[in-house]
Parts: structure tokens; sequence; C-alpha cells
């Protein structure tokens, strides 16, 4: 296959910001080479890039047709996306006969191998370069799959998530390159010769790598697996939630174009979108020729993922309960404010999101003087509602409810204990047929055994239960508990005491939990910087994987070896 982009011209364009990348997950300092805001893009912007009105039309084209991907294997066409903003997308995907496409996956696997982690990383920052030049089309497809509102989607949809996938790309080449390619090998044998070898070692992929995409977060949770395994050697078959396929269809698409322009079988990256309730997650696992999975979702199927893909190297982020312990703070609006936000941003759809606030029920000290338990909740549901209480500013923050579920969690939670702060229904002026809600805040006695069944489980999307315990160790116990029992993404902390502080951050350890201590300001729980940040620990029962680590792309390979005489 002719090449029309040449190593030389992948290593000038690509291995600058590859070299970036690796010092940037070395000192973990702030860094990205993908701009956040919609104005960098465009006329004026990253040349060749699409601005706001070329992307929206860019999707809107897409809209009612057929996604063509002259991918093998087709057998028919599938998709019935409705955005959660109630538009139609209309937009028909190929299904796969994977009778026919898993081999012609396979084939594609020996000159990618033979390529070395190099020029494989660099073919992904190529990748990862073309989707971001078309950042505001993705932004437009993440919102009408996930219900993201317009800036979230197009942040963290695009920027953020290309952040992951080029962190995972500068993990795999340094776990892949951490072995030297070759090696000359001599053994003194006193008097006689040396005994000599010379070795050569390759890093060779385990084989087609399965990625089984979320609705909520397609290109941020999909784009570390994609990529780690990519970049490892392995073919990529990427399995869209149903009603999220769009955005990992453009990923697919744009993917296989880079990689036939530099010279690959595009066959190393496709698509298998499925029928309504055919269940081709369940059956592509357990194909012996699967040998990788990347998934996100409910522990429901992730246990079942674990259980039953034995033959694949499987990589789960599953449910957990995100806790806060409220001891005491320095700026008590600073802390509302950053709560507030935290709990209403997209929603609550985010398995980062604080749901449990473990507050003393003698109250705490704060710089506005002491505050009772009951103080705190109404202070910070007036938080929320502050924030909330223009809808245009509130469908910003809140985006939609991504499917009918999450709305009945979160009418059931109101029967769950005395409400603090009642859902309110908004109305999207720019999309009427969209679900807007606003959270709901429950009390809850921690002391109380009834209480148990809501606060030990995750109620996903906008809700929140307010905890009253007895005293911070207590809450540090009860932190303890969860995480240990039902996992945790995220743990947030508010302390002036250096004794409550380790207390928190020694269960943290010991329980393997991300900690975020005393938010105040522009930087939320639920959020994290990649090159600098780990999402999930891979330590407790929310997920077995963090990204992004080492463990997160070394096992995505092996290091085979041959010995010669030398």
């Amino acid at each position: 296959m002719a090449a029309e982009l040449t190593a030389l011209q992948l290593i000038e364009k690509h291995r600058p910001t590859l070299d970036q990348a690796l010092e940037a997950i070395r000192s973990r300092a702030y860094w990205s080479p993908f701009p956040e805001h919609p104005k960098a893009y465009g006329e004026g912007g990253a040349p060749g890039s699409l601005g706001p009105a070329e992307g929206q039309a860019a999707f809107d084209a897409l809209r009612g047709t057929r996604f063509e991907l002259d991918q093998p294997g087709t057998d028919g066409w599938t998709g019935d996306e409705v955005s959660p903003y109630g538009v139609e997308l209309g937009v028909e995907y190929p299904h796969p006969d994977t009778g026919a496409l898993l081999p012609a996956m396979r084939e594609a696997m020996p000159a990618w191998r033979q390529a070395g982690p190099e020029t494989r990383a660099l073919v992904c920052l190529e990748i990862l370069s073309r989707i971001n030049g078309r950042t505001h089309e993705f932004a437009h497809a993440v919102m009408h799959t996930s219900g993201q509102a317009f800036m979230m989607a197009f942040q963290a949809g695009g920027p953020h998530a290309q952040d992951r996938g080029l962190e995972a790309v500068a993990y795999a080449y340094v776990e892949q390159t951490r072995t030297p390619e070759t090696a000359e090998w001599s053994k003194p044998q006193g008097k006689r010769d040396p005994l000599t070898l010379r070795k050569a070692f390759t890093p060779v992929p385990r084989g087609i790598a399965l990625l089984i995409g979320c609705n909520t977060f397609p290109t941020w949770n999909g784009y570390p697996g994609l990529f780690a395994s990519l970049a490892t050697g392995n073919p990529v078959l990427v399995k869209p939630h149903p009603r999220a396929v769009l955005p990992l269809a453009l990923t697919v698409r744009v993917a296989r174009e880079a990689l036939r322009d530099a010279g690959f079988d595009p066959n190393l990256v496709c698509l298998a979108a499925e029928r309504p309730d055919e269940g081709l997650a369940k059956t592509l696992a357990v194909r012996p020729e699967i040998r990788v999975i990347d998934y996100t979702g409910s522990s429901a199927f992730g246990d079942w993922l674990e259980a039953n893909a034995r033959q694949a190297q499987v990589f789960t982020e599953k449910a957990g309960v995100n806790t806060v312990v409220i001891d005491s703070t320095d700026d008590y609006r600073g802390m509302l404010g950053n709560l507030a936000f935290s709990l209403s941003l997209y929603s609550g759809q985010m398995c980062t999101t604080p749901q449990n606030l473990l507050i003393p029920r003698d109250g705490i000290t704060t710089d506005a003087g002491p505050k009772s338990y009951d103080e705190v909740v109404t202070d910070l549901a007036a938080a929320v509602e502050g924030l909330l209480g223009d809808d245009a500013r509130a469908t910003a923050v809140l985006g939609a409810l991504v499917n009918p579920q999450v709305k009945e969690r979160l009418e059931a939670a109101a029967g769950l204990g005395e409400v603090a702060l009642a859902s309110r229904e908004v109305t999207h002026g720019d999309f009427p047929g969209a679900t807007v809600r606003t959270p709901v805040i429950v009390k809850l006695d921690g002391a109380k055994p009834d209480a148990e069944a809501a606060y030990m489980s995750e109620c996903f999307g906008p809700v929140a239960f307010a905890v009253a315990v007895d005293s911070t160790a207590d809450a540090v116990e009860l932190l303890r508990r969860t995480v240990r029992e039902k996992g945790a993404m995220t743990v947030g902390a508010y302390t002036t005491s250096a004794d409550a502080e380790r207390l928190i951050e020694d269960a943290c350890l010991e329980e393997c939990a991300q900690l975020s201590l005393n938010l105040t300001g522009g930087v939320y729980v639920n959020q994290t910087a990649a090159f600098s940040d780990f999402h999930g620990s891979g330590g407790n029962p929310a997920a077995n994987a963090a990204l992004c680590d080492g463990a997160f792309v070394a096992n995505r390979f092996r290091m085979v070896e041959v010995r010669r005489p030398a």
C-alpha cells in the first residue's frame, strides 16, 4: 500500500509533540497540544481546522445518511440514535459480519507490528491531529448522543478526550521502548572463548482489541483504550453504545483514512454497530480473536466481562459511590460554590460526580462562624439554586438527561428521605424536546439502617445525599467502607485540621482512592487533567485500571526475544 505520509514526514510533524507528551507524563505539569477554546479553530485558528459554522454544517450533513466506512464484512445497516435534546439523528451504520471482519483485522497485524513503537505512536498522533481539526463537528456529535451541553461536549468530547488518547500513546511508547531493540550478550568462560549471543526484542501485540463504548462520554472514556491498544500493535474493533454511535463512528472513519495515508491497512480500526437488543458486545467479548477489552459502564456487565472473557485482558470502569467529607473550611462560600457546580455539572451524569456528602450532625467550623448540619445543607441548596436559577445558564451547566432511567432514579430519590432541595424542570430555549432537571439533595441519617440502602448504592444522575454522621472520625470510617465495598472514582474533603486531613488521606491511601482536598476555586473534584491527574486508581471496585499509567498499557503486548549466536 503506497504511503502518502512518509516516515520522515510523520517524524517531522509529530515527533516534537510526542517528546513533549513524554516529558509531561514524567513531570506531571500542565500541558496540552489541543486548544480547548472554540475560537482556536477555523478561520484565524489552527490551519485546516473546521470553524463553528463548518463544524455545524458537517454534523448536519451526517444526519439522515448512511455512514459509509468501506470496511469488509458488512451484512446490513443499523442505527436509531435520538438526541437527548429531542433531535432524531437518522444515521445508519454498517452492521458487521464478524466472520468476515475479524479475519481481515488479523491480516492487518503483521505490518503494523513490524512498524515498531515509534511509527505506531506517530501514526496515532496523526489520527489525533486530524480528529482535533474536526473538533467542532465532533462536539455536535457528542452533544447530541450524550446530552452534554455544547461547551462541555466541545471540551470534554474534544481536546480533553484527545489529550487522554495522546497520554495513552505516550505511556505505550515508554513501556515498549523500556527494553532495547537489540543487545549483544557475552558471558566470560575463563580461558575459553566467551559465550556470545545477539538478541532481538520485539513488542508483540496480544491480538484484536474490543472497545465497548459508553453513552455519556464516548470519546473521553473511549480514546484511552483505543489508542493504548493501537499504539501497542493491536487492531481495534470499536463497539459503541447504541445511543452514542456517531462520535466513535467518526473516530473510526478518521483513523482508517490516516492509516491508509500512512501506508497501513485501514482494517486496523473497524466499527461494530449493533442492531436493537442484539447484545453484540457479549457475543464479541468471548470470541477467541478478542484478546483485549476496554469497557466503561454498569458493574453488572463489567463483572460479567471479568468473569467470562477469560481469553482477554479486560480493563473495566464500573459504578462507584463518590464521597465528600465535610469537616471544616476556611472558605465557606467557596466550598459551597465549588460543591454546587460539582453536583450540577452535566446533571451529575459523570462517574466522578460526588454523591454522598458526609457532615457531622453537630456541625462544622467555618470562616463564617459555626454552621450546623442543617445550615450547611440549606446553604448548599441555596448555592445550587443560585447557580441554576436562570434557565439559560442552567441548561449550559446541566445539559440534558441522557436517558429515561436517569429521570426515574431522580424522581425516586425524593422518596428516600427529607428533601432539602427539590429538583425542578428546566425548559431548554433551543431544544424544547430536551429533558432537563436540576439536582435533588436528600437528607439522610447515617445512624439509621434504613438509610444505608440509599447512600451505599450508586444513584447515577443529579442526586446528592447529605448524610449526617456522629463525627469526622465516623465519616472517615464510612468513607473507608464505601470505597472498599462499592468503589469510588473520586473522594473530596474539606478540613482545616491537620489531624483530620491525615486521617482522610490515610484512608484514601489504604483504600486506593483518588483524593481532592479543599477545592474552592475553579478546579472541581469531578474533573481531571490528562498528563497530570490519574482518573480512577484501579485499586478499588469502581475500576480495575487507571487512566493513565504504565499498567494500563503494559499488558496489551508481550516482549518476544529472538537469540542468535553472535
